[in-house]
């Protein structure tokens, strides 16, 4: 079974054919650069970060390109507030973004064009409408003619009577149609400006896109993404600036991710329900955040309070407790002296890890299910669970524990969730020691039923951000 994705475009399920076999094209519209992002970015960004990771698994060479634009009117308006130049002050929220991407493991991009430094793309891509009749200039301001491009309305739905209305389109008498928009921008005094054939200016917001997919993705790709507020205009107008230049399709594919949602309302500035992410990861560790995201299906709306990310933290930890016991289990099992015994059940198991992998498959196969493939997950911990509890010993054991690590860290890595517990390793090897003994002096406390002293050793080591499991078999300690 191959993979079928919802396209905004057909607005239907199509089976995924890349352009050329083997090999996927995709470009995701990125931040405009004048803040930290926000739980709004953070969505897009991790869903198809999730795409591209399965498009990976499956053995796709994958060319992902996400853009930054570092040349808007937020940006030119943030910079006055702040007294720096606009270019200086996209610059520094680009390496904050990486800050906050690399937290919510974000595989960087195959390239990162940003607007800034493609000007000469975009003022031949401007120039080339203006000379195939698609665009025309008013005193320095160059602007896109919908009415000559047959198909506008084609991903959104949207009519020129829509536009006729003057619904999100830039007020300007001069316009040949009230649906016009701006490719390039005539220089207002003290803002940052280039030379072009117009005269001093600076490109329009969908202008800078459809350049840079193009140069290097090519005029027809297979991907294009971004979030579902972005359909139209921005898209809408992509895909009209692209194909009337060119005169081929521009991306066959359109994936859009949902809405984020505060107590069911659209977040936005205006209604003052508006999260950086950077506030949110204060709170809460950042694989609690992409569970979170992840736990939904990208295309449905996604409500947002802390107790759906406290429960989504307590799933993340279920999931990890199974791996963690499937390793210690292991381990054990290595040095096991009745390693040549036969183990009752190791072909059963072995029969549920490859039914674990066909369902997370199946699940993602179906427009990148990841709410179902996290179900998936949740009943292969359960069958290593079970699985633990029958106390599987011996030589057949081993290997298909082993089998089951390695499903669970690959199935794991497709979502970008890390389960290893990451309580020693070579650069905590002193906290682990300090640890071990205050475990082992809470032993002897409550050996001596001094349970008072117990008690407090624990309550150390909590704020310390060690979790205890007391179990048949001794004290267990995880990092918090």
């Amino acid at each position: 079974m191959g993979i079928s994705v919802y396209n905004t475009l057909s607005r239907n399920k199509e089976p995924l054919i890349p352009r050329k076999a083997g090999k996927i094209g995709m470009y995701v519209c990125g931040p405009t650069t004048y803040n930290y992002i926000h739980l709004g970015n953070a969505r897009p960004l991790v869903v198809f970060d999730t795409v591209r990771r399965y498009l990976e698994y499956l053995g796709f060479e994958v060319t992902f390109v996400q853009n930054f634009t570092d040349v808007d009117d937020k940006i030119i308006r943030r910079a006055r507030e702040e007294k720096r130049p606009p270019l200086e002050l996209a610059r520094s929220y680009i390496e904050e973004y990486f800050v906050d991407a690399d937290a919510l493991q974000v595989k960087r991009a195959t390239i990162y064009p940003k607007v800034s430094e493609h000007m000469d793309d975009i003022i031949a891509f401007v120039k080339g409408l203006q000379e195939k009749g698609f665009a025309y200039e008013i005193d320095g301001d160059v602007y896109f003619a919908v009415n000559r491009f047959e198909e506008y309305g084609k991903l959104s739905g949207r009519t020129l009577d829509d536009l006729q209305a003057g619904a999100r389109v830039e007020v300007d008498d001069r316009k040949r149609y009230p649906g016009d928009f701006a490719l390039w921008k005539k220089a207002k005094p003290d803002e940052p400006y280039w030379d072009s054939p117009w005269g001093p200016g600076r490109p329009g917001w969908h202008i800078e896109c459809s350049t840079m997919s193009c140069k290097y993705l090519g005029p027809s790709f297979d991907i294009h993404a971004g979030g579902f507020d972005l359909v139209f205009p921005h898209h809408e107008n992509e895909i009209a600036q692209s194909e009337a230049f060119n005169g081929v399709q521009m991306a066959k594919y359109w994936l859009h991710n949902g809405f984020i949602t505060i107590n069911q309302e659209k977040m936005s500035k205006s209604l003052g329900n508006f999260f950086l992410l950077r506030d949110i990861l204060k709170k809460f560790p950042a694989q609690v955040v992409r569970f979170y995201l992840l736990a939904t299906h990208y295309r449905s709306p996604l409500d947002f309070d802390d107790e759906k990310l406290e429960a989504a933290g307590k799933g993340l930890e279920r999931l990890q407790t199974a791996y963690r016991l499937l390793q210690e289990k292991k381990s054990g099992l290595e040095n096991d002296s009745r390693a040549g015994e036969t183990s009752p059940g190791a072909q059963q198991f072995r029969d549920q890890i490859n039914e674990a992998r066909r369902k997370f498959e199946e699940a993602m196969n179906d427009d990148f299910n990841t709410a179902l493939s996290i179900a998936v997950f949740f009943d292969f911990a359960r069958t290593i669970n079970t699985y633990l509890a029958s106390g599987p010993t011996g030589a057949e054991a081993l290997p298909a524990l082993k089998e089951g690590e390695e499903l669970y860290t690959l199935l794991g890595s497709v979502l970008g969730l890390q389960f290893a517990d990451k309580k020693a390793g070579p650069t905590d090897t002193k906290r682990a020691e300090e640890v071990e003994a205050l475990i082992q002096k809470r032993q002897e406390a409550k050996s001596s039923k001094d349970y008072r002293t117990a008690d407090a050793i624990r309550d150390e080591l909590k704020k310390m951000g060690v979790i205890l499991e007391d179990t048949p078999g001794g004290t267990r300690w995880r990092n918090k």
